[in-house]
């Protein structure tokens, strides 16, 4: 079990033998909580994990996590492709129908749910009505099984597009699933987090801890977990992959959505692979209120600080998923500070990761700044939807989206592992020690660091190095 750094970037600050004035650029600072990289089930959850005959190697592929306390509050963020999969569109339909009345609408996307059903090795995404009618029927057996009801079942599916579930094994295995039991324990989340992997070489976990005032006012333990899984086909676009994320707070589906929709705007948002928005993306959050903490309270300092475990864990799934990335030997950490505002910086860091330009160059471990100050220069922002997620109202939001992020060469500067390469108020071209430059990118988590000089404005991104096995495991992928 390792610790995920919690100072913005893997590079935590840069190595004692840095005296470059590349110093000057280390690592974006972070309040974020620690993470812990186990499966830590929240209280209220139970999860297992079988397997049903679904992928073709054999293994685990279905696996249940069950709110076993009554219905959770659950807020969920979906993919934005219009080949959207059968279980998105299920999931979208049930959480609907379980939103509280008069609230959301829309892309807002929370309600209620008992339980989380997912299978890896067929997408089911594009199979048209009898897909659909397939996600719906394996969702009726866990509601019959589990004794839940059928609108509380929210569900997943990842894998080969445009293939169908084998449903009558998905059944049985359900079956077998439901007469052994779902253990409360970390043992039965780490086995959901397995069956989820498809070409995922290793499983994704992240836990975060935060005290919260109990009913006499005392702090107690608040636990945010999650798991994923994702190493390709990942571009930010409203969500990325496929993720759950619990908690044992008690907190309404409206406030748990406005916590999702902040974190996946800093981090998943903030992931591409190889630029490619998946048919099946989505993250899910649940709630089950086990914890003794106090119910919280909408905008208030506890809803923040569940906001930052949330955000936290949503950070280190994310992370994991880039560094991870088919064929991958390298985490790319982009963070840039001094833009006019916090979209424009993210817009920017999510522009020098999904460069394939930059991506090839962290590959070789050469540090080629012209790649990265051309991907900054063609930074734009995101489509509406995104910008109101990140906080714009909408007029601004349809004002600036598609626009340009507002970049200086004048005043850019950029370090690439710890050595500054361009300084545009010094005249630009920095010079540097290239080789001692290339030995410091040798590493499994290269920090590339950009200030635009303009403003306050924030924001990082994940990617990962483009490689020679990336386009063999694809060409290959369905055979």
């Amino acid at each position: 079990m390792t610790t995920e750094p919690t100072t913005g970037a893997s590079l935590d600050a840069l190595p004692a033998a840095t005296t470059t004035p590349g110093a000057l650029l280390g690592a974006l600072p972070s309040s974020l909580p620690e993470v812990r990289r186990a499966a830590r089930l929240p209280a209220g959850f139970a999860a297992g994990a079988v397997a049903a005959g679904i992928k073709a190697r054999g293994g685990l592929d279905l696996a249940v996590i069950r709110a076993i306390g009554g219905p959770a509050a659950a807020a969920a963020v979906f993919t934005t492709n219009q080949v959207a999969a059968a279980p998105v569109q299920a999931s979208r339909t049930n959480l609907a129908i379980t939103r509280p009345a008069g609230r959301g609408g829309g892309t807002d996307h929370f309600g209620r749910a008992q339980a989380i059903v997912a299978t890896s090795g067929c997408a089911n995404a594009a199979t048209g009505l009898a897909g659909l009618a397939d996600q719906v029927a394996i969702a009726q057996a866990v509601a019959v099984h589990f004794g839940v009801d059928p609108l509380g079942v929210l569900s997943l599916s990842t894998g080969v597009i445009g293939t169908r579930l084998p449903v009558e094994r998905v059944v049985v295995a359900i079956i077998n699933l439901a007469t052994a039991g779902l253990p409360s324990t970390d043992a039965g989340f780490l086995a959901a987090a397995e069956a989820l992997r498809t070409t995922d070489s290793v499983t994704k976990l992240a836990s975060a801890t935060v005290a919260l005032p109990g009913p006499d006012g005392a702090p107690v333990p608040v636990t945010a977990s999650g798991i994923a899984k994702g190493v390709g086909m990942i571009h930010p676009r409203m969500a990325t992959m496929l993720a759950v994320v619990l908690t044992d707070a008690a907190v309404s589906p409206a406030t748990l959505h406005g916590l999702l929709r902040a974190a996946t705007v800093r981090t998943w948002n903030q992931l591409s692979v190889d630029g490619d928005t998946s048919t099946n993306d989505t993250v899910l959050l649940l709630a089950s209120g086990a914890s003794p903490a106090a119910p919280i309270v909408p905008r208030s300092p506890e809803a923040s600080a569940l906001g930052t475990a949330i955000e936290a864990v949503a950070r280190s799934l994310a992370r994991q998923q880039a560094a991870d990335g088919e064929g991958a030997t390298t985490l790319i950490t982009c963070q840039v500070s001094g833009g006019r505002d916090d979209v424009d910086a993210r817009a920017v860091a999510r522009a020098v990761i999904s460069s394939s330009l930059v991506k090839a160059a962290a590959h070789g471990r050469d540090p080629n700044w012209g790649r990265i100050a051309g991907a900054a220069g063609n930074a734009r922002l995101g489509e509406v939807r995104l910008l109101e997620m990140a906080g714009l109202a909408h007029a601004d939001a349809c004002a600036r989206a598609g626009a340009p992020a507002f970049v200086d060469p004048d005043l850019m500067r950029i370090a690439i592992a710890g050595h500054l390469v361009y300084d545009g108020a010094a005249g630009g071209p920095v010079a540097f020690d290239r080789a001692a430059a290339r030995a410091a990118m040798d590493v499994p988590d290269v920090l590339v660091r950009l200030d635009l000089g303009l403003g306050a404005g924030t924001g990082e991104a994940f990617g990962c190095d483009l490689t020679e096995e990336y386009v063999i495991e694809n060409a290959e992928y369905t055979t």
